[in-house]
């Protein structure tokens, strides 16, 4: 038997917890999934899969194993990426996570040009608001704004975004700007769910003190875009990523609200699964991530750095 494509099939089985989703991942039927994971337990005399109507989990036997399997599989990579010559382009599918916003605006810009420059490489991205682990979604690489906490991953920095008051000028002509941020209670607002929850806006000064300001609530979204469709429809003030609406603003359809007050900026990491070092894939994109971090960010970026040990 094939044992290297063998291990592949049960590492992202362990990986994702599930026989049906391990096999989307990697393009093949459940039945194939189960018939080479019944196969390599005949062939190891163990059985490695616990085995439900909702889930699989890897027995004693079964984690031992894929520790090691884990291991070859990395050791396979590095050893085909040490022949490759610089010019030899990159295969297979690089699996990406990110959140709704870049995912939307800036990092299709960003893969477009991964694919160029290797273009036998397959594409896949998953766009969500929620933090994805690298490891148990089964993606190379994920992009995650704001906390990430700690976990079986290695995080690098990518920079930070800002978040901005805005308005469209049209509603600024009917309503008038407000002069100071107490002035915000008397518009309606047009936040993101989760964002100001306790209808507060907690700001820094022009000092760089804390002001923490009421707002009223007109429009509570969970994607950025009918936001700021609701902010172009001059329903009200709204918040929004710099990264998504800079084209807007320099088209003159939205317009600084209280530009002189600035929220906490928001850190952005690249998160992807531990091991000696990454995949050949994922130390690609990095490269060009730090390349390229300010446009993804919206041209607010800092430097690529790790935040924990690699």
């Amino acid at each position: 038997m094939d044992m290297l494509s063998a291990m592949r099939i049960f590492t992202r089985v362990v990986e994702r917890g599930s026989l049906s989703a391990a096999a989307r991942d990697l393009g093949l039927g459940q039945p194939t999934v189960s018939e080479r994971v019944e196969k390599l337990e005949k062939h190891l005399s163990a059985r490695l899969l616990y085995r439900t109507t909702r889930s699989v989990q890897a027995t004693d036997a079964g984690a031992r194993f894929y520790d090691y399997a884990k291991r070859a599989i990395e050791a396979a990579e590095e050893a085909e990426a040490s022949v490759a010559s610089a010019e030899t382009s990159l295969t297979g599918t690089f699996r990406i996570a990110a959140p709704h916003g870049l995912g939307e605006m800036t990092l299709p810009r960003l893969l477009i040009e991964f694919q160029r420059l290797h273009p036998a490489l397959a594409i896949d991205v998953t766009l969500n608001d929620r933090f994805v682990d690298p490891t148990t979604e089964g993606v190379d690489l994920s992009i995650r704004i704001g906390e990430i906490g700690s976990g079986n991953f290695i995080a690098r920095r990518l920079g930070t975004m800002r978040r901005l008051l805005l308005a469209a000028p049209g509603y600024v002509k009917r309503q008038g700007l407000p002069c100071e941020p107490a002035d915000l209670a008397a518009h309606p607002f047009i936040r993101f769910a989760g964002f100001a929850a306790d209808e507060r806006l907690h700001l820094s000064g022009p000092d760089g003190g804390p002001v923490e300001v009421p707002i009223r609530t007109a429009w509570r979204v969970n994607h950025w875009r009918p936001l700021m469709e609701a902010v172009l429809a001059e329903r009200g003030i709204g918040s929004l990523f710099a990264a998504v609406c800079g084209q807007e603003i320099a088209e003159g359809r939205l317009v600084p609200v209280l530009p002189s007050y600035e929220f906490r900026r928001v850190d952005v990491h690249a998160i992807y699964p531990p091991g000696p070092r990454p995949t050949a894939r994922t130390k690609a994109f990095l490269t060009l991530l730090g390349e390229r971090a300010g446009a993804l960010l919206g041209h607010d970026a800092g430097p690529l750095s790790p935040s924990n040990p690699e």
